[in-house]
This record gives structure tokens, sequence and C-alpha cells, in this order.
């Protein structure tokens, strides 16, 4: 338990720690909020969102797939938006976010201080107003497109399908597949199916787990970090080169069961 994988525990313990813990956690997001910062954020008791506010969990663009707890949102956002947004990594403003179930209400980021402050002093919740974001969300209008074409068995079906279709919602999550891993991407949806509909965070967490702890050595983790943040060329060769060429064998192998290296949560 050395290294990444060390550093994953500890972090997926306290993201499952800020869901249970006794005391409500109030999360205020503001900016750009994604991966880790999701694992921190949108396991609060409460979720407030800025106007400014862009959730994303972007893992497949560096060969991971989403997790600090992030599949559980996921899983649970209507239809199959989560699914969507976790293998293209799409950017969700402050309706979206809330739609999609990664917050609870929108405030003015103006109006924090003030809010803050009183939350502090009185510890009641009842403070926090709900007021409509300033801007819908465009997500209920994608609904019958995102269902339809992201319920799919198989990463290489769903390009295929997407391919098939003449509309801009389709071309734009062909681009944003087209960045990603394809191994990261079909883990992903596998994962997202066997989660189903209400996963319990734990749950979810551990499932992560058995991708991440085996991402530097049988992932495209490592060069994904290496294109996007290290030489940030952005040219990530990854293992395979088009979604049909991932093997269900895989995709198990990265998925299945950890045995004693399984994720806990005892300290």
């Amino acid at each position: 338990r050395r290294g990444y994988p060390l550093t994953v525990l500890h972090e997926y313990r306290m993201n499952a720690r800020i869901a249970k813990y006794g005391k409500p956690v109030i999360s205020f997001i503001q900016g750009f909020c994604m991966g880790g910062g999701v694992g921190v954020a949108c396991h609060a008791r409460l979720r407030i969102v800025g106007e400014s506010a862009q959730i994303a969990m972007p893992e497949c663009g560096i060969g991971l797939v989403p997790d600090v707890g992030g599949s559980a949102i996921l899983a649970r956002a209507p239809g199959k938006i989560g699914t969507w947004a976790g293998l293209t990594g799409a950017r969700l403003g402050p309706a979206d976010a809330i739609h999609a179930g990664f917050a609870d209400r929108f405030v003015p980021e103006a109006d924090w201080p003030r809010l803050i402050t009183a939350l502090c002093a009185t510890g009641d919740m009842g403070l926090i107003p709900d007021l409509p974001p300033p801007a819908p969300s465009r997500l209920p209008a994608l609904r019958a497109e995102i269902d339809r074409l992201f319920d799919v068995p198989t990463l290489a079906a769903l390009v295929a399908g997407l391919d098939q279709q003449d509309s801009e919602f389709a071309r734009e999550a062909l681009k944003a597949l087209a960045r990603v891993s394809p191994l990261a991407a079909a883990c992903t949806l596998e994962h997202l199916r066997r989660l189903g509909a209400t996963p319990d965070l734990r749950h979810a967490l551990s499932e992560e787990y058995n991708f991440t702890h085996r991402a530097q050595a049988q992932s495209d983790f490592l060069e994904g970090i290496r294109a996007m943040i290290i030489d940030k060329d952005r040219k990530p060769r990854w293992r395979h080169a088009r979604a049909e060429d991932v093997t269900p064998d895989e995709v198990a192998q990265l998925l299945a069961p950890l045995g004693p290296d399984a994720l806990t949560f005892s300290e």
C-alpha cells in the first residue's frame, strides 16, 4: 500500500467521512470544481453553487475513471445524464449541476460572505435561500437524446451510435470522446452500469478503488498525466486507438475485486 494507492486510500476515506460527518457540512462551490474537488465539495450535506461554478468529472481524459465517489453522483443522475457527463467530462454550470445532482441550491456569490457569517454565528441551515440559477439547465431538453444514445452496453456501440447521428449534441459528444482514453471510458461505462441507479457512496468508492489501485500498472493513467500535466503536449499515446480495440477482458481485469488489497474505511 505504498505510493499512489496509499494516497488514494486516504482520500477516499476522507470523501466517505465528509458524507457521514455528524455535524452538517456545507460546501460553497465557485469556479472550476473538478475531480478531487468534487470529492471534497459534492458529498457535503448541502452543496451551494455560485454563478461561476463549473463542475466536471474529467478523469477519462487522463486515463482514469471518475472517482472520489463522483461515480455515485453520476450513477444517481437522471437517466443517462451521468454516463454522458462521466465519459465526456462535460462541464456543468450552476443549473446543470443542480439538475445532475452535484449541487443543491444556487446563491449569488456576492451574498456568500454575509451568509457564511450568519451560518457560523447561528448554525441555522434554514437561513440558506433557494434561489433560481441565473440561467435554466440545458439538460432537460437534451435528456431524451442522452438517454437514447448513452444507454448502450459498450463504448464501441456508443461511438457507432453517435457516429450515425446528425446533431450538434452527437458531434460534440464524439469530439469529447475522441480526446479521452478508450480504456478508461470503457471501464467507466461498465462501472456505472454495475453501480445501478442508487449506489451507496462507500460501495462506489470501493469499486472505484479496484481501478485506481491498478491504474499505474494497467491503465492509461501515467500516459495521461504525462500528456496533460507534465509535458502538456496534449497528445496522449493511449494503449488503444479506437473504442472497438478495448476488450471485455481488459475491462473486467481492471474492475475486478482486489481481495486483500480492497478498500476499507477503518483508519
